[in-house]
């Protein structure tokens, strides 16, 4: 894990800022599951909710239907997926676990693709399987499901991002 000490020599390689206060730094990180076809199994929902709170450390909350939508039979609030947001210490700890540990393990992983960082200066990230996550037991894993892991930062460009994820230590793609 990186230190806060470290972190900030870091950023101030990356940035000619004097002012530690003017860098960009992480508000929060929202990893959501989109729970699909499955939703009228409310097991299945309670599965993804416990391999979540595994993941991240806290309780997901339920996202339900703002209206009903009779093509892919959904219902008004019915439950259609799970999400987390994560901020502090447990912030922290998820991007260090999620830089250092479960990308390596992703197999052909090359870097962070440019894509991912948006205009405004935040990282969307799509993890197929929850099985790259070292918490989670692959003999206890009875459904495969996939996340989406949105970084929100105070950066006001994508390059300004893409310097603050390289100061924790992530890699982009060439």
């Amino acid at each position: 894990m990186i230190g806060k000490k470290n972190l900030i020599e870091n950023l101030k390689k990356e940035f000619p800022k004097r002012n530690v206060h003017a860098f960009p730094r992480v508000e929060k990180i929202v990893v959501n599951v989109g729970c699909g076809k499955v939703t009228s199994d409310p097991k299945y929902i309670e599965k993804i909710s416990r391999d979540l709170k595994i993941i991240t450390g806290q309780t997901p909350v339920e996202t339900k239907a703002k209206k009903a939508i009779s093509g892919f039979k959904i219902r008004k609030n019915l439950p259609i997926g799970l999400k987390v947001t994560l901020r502090g210490k447990r912030m922290e700890d998820f991007l260090a676990r999620l830089i250092n540990i479960t990308f390596p393990r992703i197999r052909d992983f090359r870097g962070i693709k440019k894509s991912a960082v948006t205009a405004e200066g935040n990282i969307n990230i799509g993890i197929r399987e929850q099985t790259v996550f070292p918490e989670i037991k692959h003999d206890q894993v009875e459904k495969v499901f996939s996340l989406q892991i949105n970084i929100v930062t105070t950066a006001k460009t994508s390059r300004d991002a893409q310097k603050l994820l390289r100061a924790y230590g992530a890699v982009f793609e060439k």
